[in-house]
């Protein structure tokens, strides 16, 4: 049986899709204008956040990138979302085309079960 009873972490999946506004940018441009507006209000809002990105384009025509993030708890999470609201990431550079968040192995934790949906083989 699961013991741990702690809140779990929070995963949220953004499916974003890249504008021609960010599409103009050269690469040099995009790199600069996320560490310098993106990323300053993302560490000057949250703490206990991380993040993975993966690019999609050459797989799906509506979704470019996946942006996975992982809070400690929703705090940070809205937090988190708050601040990307505040930056030219939402809606400017990216369209968010949806937000799948969810904790992972939720139903084990319900439960009381361990995780025997998640597996490495």
């Amino acid at each position: 049986m699961l013991t741990e009873q702690s809140e779990p972490p929070v995963t949220a999946f953004l499916l974003v899709k890249t504008t021609p506004e960010w599409l103009a940018l050269t690469v040099q441009e995009r790199v600069d204008a996320f560490t310098t507006q993106v990323l300053p209000a993302i560490e000057a809002r949250t703490s206990g956040v991380r993040s993975r990105f993966y690019d999609t384009e050459f797989y799906s025509a509506r979704v470019t990138d996946v942006w996975v993030w992982e809070a400690e708890d929703h705090c940070g999470y809205r937090l988190l979302i708050d601040a990307l609201r505040e930056t030219p990431f939402w809606d400017r550079y990216f369209e968010v085309v949806e937000i799948l968040v969810g904790t992972e192995n939720g139903y084990a934790r319900s439960y009381a079960l361990e995780p025997v949906a998640t597996l490495t083989t």
